[in-house]
């Protein structure tokens, strides 16, 4: 919690002595929350209801609260709200409360109404009128009301409230229209001045997208000091070396992210669902430190995922960018993949580094080789967007991050990628194009136009299908030891997270999680150049007057 120096400390002390009198309506003796809620979650009511000066602004308009489960989040949430609404001066004013799911919005109501008829004194129910067909609370007084909703575009556009929270935004980031409803909603607050945005939430349970990785970043980076807001940021979660490490999976670390721990949830606990999460395997351990770690899914990682998926995010190298790679590499190959109007364009290139390096290749076994160096881009059709509506937030991320590019003219992508050839190939690296032979007339001519074609062998068709199989099986390889290394890049970690393999009868072949909106043709692009370096190819160099004199 930073400093708040225009804290009004009595009204900060008001709401607090409020939220503290509330009691929890489904614990057995119905303690008071002075008694039963964390100091953590009393921080966070201070800080937002003590936030207005002297004209009714308030100063900390968002809070972003980042909690594992089972931290009493739907619990203190209500409690919250409630809290509001009798500290609220403003007729009529509507506060809302949004769970992601019918359940969870069920489960807030009861919390909420629950505690008005827990209280000992009979105060809230004389002064609070409970409508539990429509989920609402009314403040007789004021004429205020809490509403309490399943997330719902519809019934969420155009509102204007004095006070909104929403429950498990990552859920709720899942609708493809949820950005636009949380600006709508950001909209609609701007005429009351003493209005707040809250976001109660767990980490993903799947790679962190959409409205969840924006509203997250935003809230990381105001933490760290890289941008300024009114939003107060409360994120539990590990410092980086522990989280991407080991270091997360020691329980000695765990009370770092777990607020409620000792009330809600106990040490032990945690323990045994930690034991039992690895039995199960992989991917369910990771899920399960998802959500109660707060550890950040980078790959979608499941049982038929591609099995290279394990080493993909261990083997990214910092701050490696095309023109690096081209600097160090001494032949190239170029992959690309897809092309359709509903597809992305993948385009990955591959490049053999000049300077050997050190791998290792198990028990203790070092082997010096050229490294393959990997740098992928991708495009798409502004009206993939439309078409795809689940991923279109995905996409963009992707757009905003430098690593996709939107294109409205059919060709734009085409005359990007040629280009890209181009200028590998003017430097005397480009040994071939690796495609998919399927769908790339367009390309074959554009590539005409800078010599590279199926004639002159720098334009390659590979088998696909099971035909992949020992490329696939060798990007495996290379994964395993470092001998394959890559650019940082969300949109291939998105890509290979997608990737599901399945057998045949004598080999395997590579296929989408999803059909349709699961796409993966940039990592497909890696597969098609890992096929053409694995034969150790030379550059071709380029025929100038030079070359011909010698």
């Amino acid at each position: 919690m930073p400093p708040l120096p225009w804290l009004d400390s009595a009204e900060a002390g008001r709401a607090v002595a409020i939220f503290d009198k509330l009691r929890l309506p489904d614990v057995i003796g119905r303690p008071a929350l002075a008694d039963a809620a964390g100091d953590w979650f009393r921080d966070i009511v201070r800080a937002l209801m003590g936030a207005q000066d002297e004209g009714g602004e308030r100063q900390v308009r968002e809070v972003f609260c980042l909690t594992p489960k089972k931290q009493s989040k739907t619990t203190y949430g209500a409690a919250l709200m409630v809290t509001a609404l009798l500290m609220n001066r403003r007729p009529r004013a509507e506060f809302l409360l949004i769970g992601p799911t019918k359940i969870t919005a069920d489960l807030a109501f009861d919390q909420a109404a629950g505690m008005i008829e827990a209280d000992p004194d009979g105060f809230l129910q004389k002064r609070m009128f409970v409508q539990e067909h429509l989920k609402t609370i009314t403040d007789r007084r004021t004429k205020a009301q809490l509403l309490i909703k399943t997330f719902d575009a519809k019934v969420l556009t155009g509102v204007k409230p004095a006070g909104v929270l929403l429950d498990e935004l990552h859920e709720i980031s899942k609708s493809a229209r949820a950005a636009r409803v949380i600006g709508q909603i950001r909209g609609g607050m701007l005429p009351i001045p003493e209005s707040f945005l809250v976001f109660i939430t767990t980490q993903s349970d799947e790679r962190p997208e959409g409205a969840f990785l924006a509203e997250l970043q935003m809230a990381r980076d105001i933490r760290d000091g890289r941008a300024a807001g009114a939003m107060l940021p409360i994120l539990y979660e590990f410092p980086r070396d522990i989280m991407t490490g080991s270091g997360w999976s020691d329980p000695v670390n765990w009370p770092m992210v777990m607020p409620n721990l000792g009330r809600s949830v106990t040490l032990a606990r945690l323990e045994d669902e930690f034991a039992t999460a690895k039995l199960k395997g992989n991917a369910e351990l990771r899920r399960w430190a998802s959500q109660h770690l707060n550890v950040e899914v980078g790959l979608a990682l499941r049982s038929d995922r591609w099995a290279g998926a394990d080493y993909w995010q261990a083997r990214v190298e910092p701050g490696l960018s095309l023109d690096r790679l081209l600097d160090r590499c001494e032949v190239v190959v170029v992959g690309v993949d897809g092309g359709g109007l509903d597809d992305l364009f993948g385009l990955t290139v591959l490049g053999r580094e000049r300077q050997e390096s050190d791998v290792d290749e198990g028990e203790g076994e070092i082997r010096r080789v050229h490294r393959w160096l990997s740098w992928s881009h991708a495009w798409c059709h502004e009206g993939v967007l439309d078409r795809r509506l689940s991923i279109a937030a995905v996409l963009q991320d992707f757009a905003d991050a430098g690593e996709l590019t939107i294109v409205d003219d059919e060709l734009a992508d085409l005359s990007a990628i040629v280009a890209h050839i181009e200028a590998i190939k003017d430097r005397g690296l480009l040994a071939c194009v690796a495609v998919d032979p399927a769908g790339i007339g367009e390309l074959v001519d554009e590539l005409a136009a800078i010599d590279v074609t199926l004639e002159n062998g720098m334009l390659i068709g590979v088998g696909q299908g099971y035909r992949l199989m020992g490329a696939i099986k060798t990007a495996e390889r290379r994964l395993v030891s470092g001998a394959l290394v890559h650019a940082p890049s969300s949109l291939m970690d998105w890509c290979v997270g997608n990737v599901k393999i399945e057998p045949t009868a004598t080999a395997i072949r590579a296929t989408k999680q999803n059909a349709g909106d699961a796409k993966i043709d940039p990592w497909a692009a890696l597969i098609n150049a890992v096929d053409r370096m694995s034969l150790n190819p030379a550059a071709i160099a380029p025929m100038n007057i030079e070359t011909l004199i010698a």
